[in-house]
């Protein structure tokens, strides 16, 4: 990929360092883009090169730079090699640049980047990605969001790399909260208000039942009842359970669809509270299982009474635990999917908790247990909507589309929409999306919503704004300059920034297949944006000669698909018109 310039680069460098062109394509990298001046398309590291050397004094690298452009030649596809402080660079004959990327584009389409020589090589893989996983009965609140944008993202990219993906959304749908659900429902439900509004209800029965219990031990020891009886398996308590959790996943499923979110599977905790009690027998059978003087079972994981590695996997009563259902959770989807990689999207403050249920795996002789990854993020402040303390996603979501309408109301191109309330939720969901993948997953952030719907800057209201724009070009020029392309057309600096900068969307989409971070996809297509938008206004279509609008427009398609294939790994639909 990179329209075969690394590779071509590679094989000339081959013959002069005596290494195979395989062992060459990761250290040229595309340079990126400055503004100060025109750069070179490709460098290659001097220092990557040396690295796997065997040789112990290690050269003067600025040497080993001249030394070794000193013995390469220009070609019909380099035109200028150059060095750098510690690289060798080289720079594309400018008309094939042009021709080789914008035909690379349109052919690949959605695939373009995706073809890569990075790639090539990547066997396709059996991947599971859990993520989401609300708790049933609570109203999905924002802390849900991250968890469920985040592992979107990572099985778009997975898919769209050819792996086997499964979306798993392992819903919190049993545990000690059921027994105080239970119980509050008991005691403060009502039927009607249960049809009408289900998941607020019963989250206003679980706040009440929550501070009943904390001024009466009587509810304590009633909801633990209660969950005993689940566990039991107890028709009437299990009764009610199904009924919290049947109308938990339709309110759930009906937000997803809104976010453009689906699964292939929702499982949940509750699955495996009779395989949790085959997971404490196995424990048992190879001697790892310990008894309290509470009576709880316990598994010291540093084998020497280090409180810290210390996990329990069964209540006093024999009731399970998460740590065990989890367990149990991970063999059976070993056994039903035979995965490659397992990956869990969760919060950070559950990095102990996963650190423990992998190690648990190995030392009960599951060897796989090495395939599985956890994603932590951060903590996402300041997201409060008008509704106060707890904020519902739902709220979020209507609050993001009312503003956006309202900002799009000023616009005289709005009134022409189709849809104008399906375009704002769409651009609403970007600026959410680009606001939070902006920084490294694991850092928190502060909410804002006055950055989350600046117009200009970088934001996903920008990227849509970017794709409609030139989605419009198209539109208006598209039927008259479509035709052929004269290469030699598109020489100004503007142009040639575009085209080395589509040049490396591969390198991005490789180093986010590498840490899973979306940072890397949201900064190529914001800079993308900005040299598109600074295009737009230099680069004029109408009144030019036919040869060089029909050029900028095919430069212009290359990069609204560029863009739109960015944003849907992202989970963003972009939109033709706002």
């Amino acid at each position: 990929m990179a329209c075969g310039f690394r590779r071509s680069i590679a094989s000339q460098l081959s013959r002069v360092l005596d290494l195979p062109p395989e062992n060459l394509i990761k250290s040229i990298s595309a340079v990126p883009i400055s503004r100060k001046e025109e750069v070179a398309d490709f460098q290659l590291s001097v220092d990557s090169l040396l690295e796997n050397s065997n040789d112990p004094v290690r050269p003067d690298i600025q040497v080993q730079a001249k030394k070794l452009a000193e013995k390469l030649k220009c070609d019909t596809v380099v035109s200028e090699i150059s060095t750098g402080p510690g690289t060798v660079n080289f720079k594309i004959n400018r008309e094939l640049l042009t021709k080789a990327v914008l035909h690379q584009v349109i052919e690949d389409g959605s695939k373009y980047g995706l073809k890569s020589e990075l790639f090539s090589g990547l066997p396709p893989r059996k991947v599971v990605v859990e993520f989401s996983s609300p708790n049933v009965a609570k109203k999905f609140h924002v802390g849900h969001l991250r968890s469920t944008i985040i592992g979107n993202f990572i099985a778009n990219l997975k898919e769209a790399l050819g792996h086997q993906v499964t979306r798993i959304n392992y819903l919190g749908d049993w545990g000690m909260q059921f027994g105080l659900l239970g119980t509050g429902f008991q005691l403060f439900g009502y039927e009607e208000k249960l049809q009408s509004n289900p998941l607020q209800h019963l989250f206003e029965v679980y706040v009440q039942v929550n501070k009943e219990a904390a001024d009466n031990k009587n509810i304590a020891k009633l909801a633990h009842e209660f969950f005993q009886r689940l566990e039991l398996g107890d028709i009437q308590a299990l009764s009610l359970w199904q009924r919290f959790r049947d109308l938990s996943i339709e309110e759930y499923i009906r937000i997803y669809q809104r976010l453009g979110i689906y699964f292939d599977e929702y499982s949940g905790e509750s699955f495996y509270r009779e395989k949790s009690q085959e997971v404490l027998k196995l424990l048992e059978s190879k001697g790892l299982l310990q008894k309290t003087i509470k009576g709880t079972a316990i598994v010291d994981l540093s084998g020497n009474g280090d409180s810290s590695s210390i996990c329990t996997v069964m209540r006093s009563d024999g009731t399970s635990l998460y740590a065990t259902r989890d367990i149990a959770a991970a063999i059976d989807r070993m056994d039903k999917y035979n995965f490659d990689t397992m990956i869990y999207v969760t919060d950070k403050g559950q990095k102990k908790h996963f650190q423990q249920v992998f190690q648990m795996l190995k030392i009960m002789g599951y060897d796989w247990a090495e395939r599985c990854q956890h994603v932590p993020f951060g903590v996402v402040q300041g997201m409060k909507t008008r509704r106060g303390d707890v904020t519902f996603l739902e709220d979020v979501l209507n609050e993001i589309r009312l503003r956006m309408l309202q900002n799009m109301a000023s616009i005289k191109t709005t009134k022409e929409l189709e849809n104008p309330q399906e375009t704002a939720e769409r651009v609403g969901l970007a600026a959410l999306i680009i606001q939070d993948f902006r920084g490294l997953l694991l850092s928190d952030y502060q909410f804002s919503w006055d950055r989350v719907f600046q117009s200009r800057g970088d934001t996903g209201v920008f990227l849509q704004y970017t794709h409609a724009r030139l989605h419009s070009l198209e539109e208006t020029f598209g039927s008259g300059y479509l035709n052929d392309l004269n290469t030699a057309c598109l020489q100004e600096p503007q142009s040639v920034s575009i085209l080395q900068h589509l040049l490396r969307f591969d390198e991005v989409l490789f180093k986010s297949s590498q840490d899973l971070q979306p940072r890397h996809i949201v900064s190529y297509l914001l800079t993308l944006s900005h040299l598109a938008a600074v295009a737009h206004k230099t680069l004029q279509i109408k009144d030019s000669p036919p040869d060089v609008a029909g050029a900028r427009l095919h430069l212009f398609k290359a990069v609204r698909s560029v863009l739109a294939n960015g944003m849907k790994l992202l989970g963003i639909i972009p939109v033709c018109r706002m």
